[in-house]
């Protein structure tokens, strides 16, 4: 996936998406729960605090 692309995902300018990425900006936590449901995990292994990729199961 694109810069471009997942900031058209989260709903922001593609330089704010590069922006988090390089460590300019702290990411939001509302943005940062819209990338774990994109990637089907948690906010933690976002983040490095577990190495659990898959911590739980998705709710259906």
């Amino acid at each position: 996936m694109t810069q471009s692309q997942m900031a058209e995902y989260l709903r922001i300018h593609q330089t704010t998406y590069s922006d988090y990425e390089i460590g300019k900006l702290n990411i939001p936590v509302p943005v940062l729960k819209k990338i774990a449901d994109l990637f089907e995990t948690s906010i933690d292994y976002l983040v490095n605090r577990t190495d659990i990729e898959k911590p739980y199961p998705r709710k259906k």
